[in-house]
């Protein structure tokens, strides 16, 4: 907003805020083209269920089954391996 007022001068905003020409440029480039929600940190955001696409949406389930395949595996080999260290204990 500061370099908006000031005529887009974007050298006098960078030193004001300490940061860079280009970093101000950006800022104000998205600001114009997204307003003030263009500007947020999304960084590490994940969407909802809702705001999935279909083609996410899928991706998301097969990671979720992939998920539980390896889980399921690693409780199966944790099974055998019980079972064979009770029949050497026997």
């Amino acid at each position: 907003m500061y370099c908006i007022a000031k005529d887009k001068d974007y050298q006098e905003t960078a030193e004001v805020y300490h940061v860079s020409y280009q970093q101000v440029y950006q800022w104000v480039k998205k600001y114009e083209t997204g307003g003030g929600d263009a500007l947020k940190d999304r960084r590490g955001r994940k969407k909802s269920r809702e705001e999935l696409t279909p083609k996410e949406k899928i991706k998301l389930k097969i990671k979720e089954i992939e998920s539980e395949n390896e889980r399921l595996k690693a409780e199966n080999a944790f099974l055998k391996k019980l079972e064979e260290l009770e029949r050497r204990r026997s």
